[in-house]
C-alpha cells in the first residue's frame, strides 16, 4: 500500500484536524500552499465561519522569493486578525511540514502580534 504525495498529505491533515480545532475565542489559522501561491484563513470551527483570510494573490503583498512572500502573507493575516479582535490562535499546518513557506508564514504572523 503505497500512497502518493497528495494522499499522504491528506492522511496527515486528517490526523492533525482530529486534535486541532478553532473556537470563537481561539480560532484556527489554516494554511494552504500551492505551487505558486500561499493562502491563510482564520476559522471558527464551532460556528463554521471564516473570520479573516489572506493570500499571496492580494494587492499589497511584497513579491520576492516564496519565503519572503509567505512572511508578508503571515503579517497581513495577523493584521486582519488583530483588527477583528483576535489575538490568540491555534496553528494548523494543513499536513505540510513546518518548514520553508509554512514556517515563514507562521513567523510573520508571530512578528505582527498573533500568539500561538
Amino acid at each position: 500500500m503505497s500512497l502518493n504525495k497528495s494522499e499522504r498529505r491528506q492522511r496527515i491533515k486528517f490526523r492533525i484536524r482530529k486534535i486541532v480545532s478553532g473556537t470563537a475565542t481561539q480560532p484556527r489559522l489554516s494554511v494552504f500552499r500551492s505551487n505558486k501561491e500561499i493562502y491563510a484563513q482564520i476559522i471558527d470551527d464551532v460556528n463554521g465561519v471564516t473570520l479573516a483570510s489572506a493570500s499571496s494573490r492580494e494587492a499589497g503583498i511584497t513579491k520576492g522569493t516564496n519565503i519572503e512572500t509567505a512572511a508578508s502573507v503571515g503579517k497581513l493575516i495577523a493584521e486582519k486578525a488583530l483588527q477583528a479582535g483576535i489575538e490568540s490562535i491555534t496553528f494548523d499546518r494543513g499536513g505540510y511540514l513546518y518548514h520553508g513557506r509554512v514556517k515563514s508564514l507562521a513567523e510573520g504572523a508571530r512578528e505582527a502580534g498573533l500568539k500561538f
